[in-house]
């Protein structure tokens, strides 16, 4: 089984533990700064993070007792600022063409839940850290807001890319060290596809959160 859960490849250990604890932090491209403007990038995606962090801090959500009702929160913080129909777009390639409306709608939610699955555990382990926010780039309907991470002596950027639907900025990607989340997953996607076909591309997601399933089960 191809496990479709390891990217970031190019990354040291350390900081690929490190990045992924803090994975929906950051966005980058080419373009104008506009920090002050409410509806730029950068202030519509700061109150995003600031929430996620303050349900991380919050005692009443830790401990694995509060488990769904944490993630439920967090996920609900997640999604009003990330487009996880965009991502699934994007990851899955031509084949998102061939496939009806109901079966989008059900492969959206699988990757949402395998997203949910492999990064929120790491996610959780990030209370009491700050995120600082760098630099905001606009070019036309796209842009990039770059975050900083503390690591030890240094400062890990991580790049949040959007995109503007109206008059809201969402993210459908994250860029940590030149590592496109996205790429990754499209291309390890792209191998199943091939070799399986959509139908066996939607059986593993299936499996793999399923299996996150079972071991929350025995915790």
């Amino acid at each position: 089984m191809v496990e479709i859960s390891q990217i970031l490849l190019r990354i040291s250990r350390m900081k690929y533990l490190y990045c992924l604890t803090s994975l929906f932090f950051m966005i980058l491209m080419t373009g104008s700064l506009s920090w002050g403007d409410d509806h730029s990038p950068t202030a519509q995606l700061q109150p995003v993070i600031e929430e996620i962090l303050l349900i991380l801090d919050d005692d009443s959500f830790k401990g694995v007792e509060n488990k769904e009702q944490r993630r439920n929160k967090i996920m609900a913080a997640v999604s009003s600022g990330f487009d996880f129909r965009e991502m699934s777009r994007r990851v899955l390639g031509r084949t998102w063409n061939d496939l009806s409306a109901e079966e989008k709608d059900y492969f959206i939610s699988q990757v949402t839940k395998l997203l949910e699955n492999v990064y929120i555990g790491k996610l959780e382990s990030y209370g009491g850290r700050t995120v600082e926010f760098a630099a905001e780039r606009i070019k036309g309907k796209r842009a990039q807001v770059t975050t900083l991470i503390p690591y030890e002596q240094s400062k890990i950027p991580i790049h949040y890319i959007m995109q503007r639907e109206q008059d809201k900025w969402m993210v459908y990607d994250i860029n940590i060290e030149g590592v496109s989340l996205v790429r990754n997953y499209m291309e390890q996607f792209r191998t199943i596809l091939r070799q399986q076909k959509y139908e066996g591309l939607i059986k593993i997601i299936e499996e793999k959160n399923r299996t996150f399933a079972d071991e929350d089960k025995t915790k």
